[in-house]
C-alpha cells in the first residue's frame, strides 16, 4: 500500500498501548460527577419544551419524561477539562465550568448531526429528531450552544474570557468540519489529506479545547495552554480515526449503530480514502462502486442489502484501508504523547492523561 501524506515519509507503527482500565474509570467518572450537576442545572435553565428535549437527549430521561440511568456517553471531554486544571496546577473543580461548556457544545453538534446525517440512533436509543422532531432537534441544539458561552462567560474572570475564546474558536472549526464531512459525501474522490483536515476540525478542535480550557481557568499561561491543544487535537484526530473503524467493522451491540454505518450514509471516512488511495485491483473496484454509488438516489441506496455494504467493505479491508487507519490512529497517539512534553506537570497527572489517550486507541464504542 502507497499512501503518502505530508510529514509521512515513513510509516510508524507503535505498539498498542495497554490500557490501565480502573484509572480510565476512575477518570471518566470523576469527570460525570463533578460536571454533571452543573450541566443539569444548566439544562434546566432552558424554555420548554427544550428543557425535557435536552434532558431526553442526554439520557436522563426516557420518551415519557420518566427518570433514567441512561448512558449519557463516554464523558471523555470533561475529564480532560478537569485534568487540564490539575496540569496547571490548578484543583480539578476549577476546571467544571470548563468541561460543561465544552459537553454544552459537543452535544449541540451531536443532535444537529444527527439530524444531518439521518441518524435514528445513538447510544441504543433513538435519536431527539426521531422523537421529538427535527425542529427540536435543532432549537436545542442552538440552545445548548448558547448556554455554552454563557456558562463561561458568567465567572466574569480574564481566564474565562480566554477560555471563551478558544471555545468559540473550536466551535467554528468544528462547524468547519461538518460542513466539508457533508459535501465530502458526494464527491467520488476525496484526499487522505483532505479527510484528516475535516476530521482535526470535526473532533480535533473540541478535544483540543477540552484538554487546554481547564488549564485556561486555572492560570495557565498560553505556552502551557497550546501544547495540551496540541495533545488535544492529535487526541482527537486518534479519536476519530477508532470511531472509523468502529463506523464499519464496530459491534452494533457497543456502538449503538447501523451495522456499517459510515457506508450507509456514504461518509468519506478515513479507512474509505485511504483504500482509494492505495491504488491496485481491490482499490480501483471499490472506485467504480462508489462512483455508481454516488449517483444513486437517497431511497434507493438505503435499500442495499446487508450482503451489498459487506462487499463494500471487504474491498476497503482488502486495500488495505482498515489497515492503515489502526497504524494512523496509534502514529496521532504517539504524536500527543509528545505534546505532553512540554508541560511541566505532575507526574500523577501526566499519567493519567497518557491513560485516557490509551484508552481512546483501544475503545470498542
Amino acid at each position: 500500500m502507497s499512501i503518502t501524506t505530508e510529514n509521512r515519509g515513513e510509516t510508524v507503527t507503535p505498539a498498542t498501548p495497554a490500557v490501565d482500565t480502573a484509572s480510565v474509570n476512575a477518570l471518566l467518572e470523576r469527570g460525570r460527577t463533578l460536571a454533571t450537576p452543573v450541566l443539569r442545572a444548566a439544562v434546566g435553565r432552558l424554555a420548554p419544551p427544550m428543557d425535557t428535549v435536552a434532558a431526553y437527549h442526554f439520557g436522563w430521561i426516557d420518551t415519557e419524561g420518566r427518570p433514567t440511568a441512561g448512558d449519557g456517553g463516554k464523558a471523555v471531554r470533561p475529564a480532560l477539562a478537569l485534568l487540564s486544571a490539575e496540569a496547571a496546577g490548578a484543583a480539578p473543580e476549577v476546571g467544571v465550568p470548563g468541561a460543561v461548556a465544552v459537553e454544552l457544545v459537543h452535544n449541540f453538534s451531536l443532535l444537529h448531526d444527527d439530524l444531518m446525517d439521518g441518524d435514528e440512533q445513538r447510544r441504543h436509543r433513538d435519536t431527539v429528531w426521531k422523537v421529538h422532531g427535527p425542529a427540536q432537534a435543532i432549537l436545542v441544539g442552538d440552545a445548548l450552544f448558547a448556554l455554552a458561552n454563557e456558562i463561561l462567560l458568567e465567572l466574569g474572570t480574564a481566564e474565562a474570557g480566554r477560555a471563551t475564546r478558544r471555545l468559540t474558536s473550536a466551535s467554528r472549526d468544528l462547524i468547519d468540519g461538518q460542513a466539508q464531512d457533508i459535501s465530502y459525501e458526494h464527491r467520488e474522490r476525496v484526499t487522505v489529506e483532505e479527510c484528516l483536515e475535516m476530521e482535526g476540525n470535526k473532533t480535533g478542535a473540541l478535544l483540543a479545547c477540552a484538554a487546554s480550557i481547564g488549564a485556561v481557568l486555572g492560570g495557565a499561561d498560553d505556552r502551557t495552554a497550546d501544547a495540551l491543544e496540541r495533545y488535544g487535537y492529535h487526541l482527537g484526530l486518534a479519536f476519530q480515526a477508532v470511531d472509523d473503524l468502529l463506523g464499519i467493522w464496530g459491534d452494533p451491540e457497543a456502538t449503538g449503530k447501523r451495522t456499517w454505518s459510515d457506508l450507509r450514509q456514504r461518509k468519506k471516512s478515513l479507512p474509505v480514502v485511504a483504500a482509494l488511495a492505495a491504488g491496485g485491483p481491490d482499490s480501483e473496484h471499490l472506485a467504480q462502486i462508489l462512483a455508481t454509488d454516488a449517483h444513486k438516489p437517497e431511497a434507493e441506496f438505503a435499500d442495499f442489502s446487508e450482503e451489498e455494504f459487506a462487499t463494500r467493505a471487504a474491498l476497503i479491508e482488502q486495500a488495505g484501508g482498515r489497515d492503515w487507519t489502526s497504524k494512523e490512529a496509534r502514529r496521532q497517539h504517539a504524536t500527543a504523547m509528545e505534546a505532553l512534553d512540554a508541560v511541566d506537570m505532575p507526574a500523577a497527572v501526566r499519567a493519567q492523561f497518557v491513560a485516557l489517550a490509551d484508552f481512546v486507541v483501544v475503545r470498542e464504542r
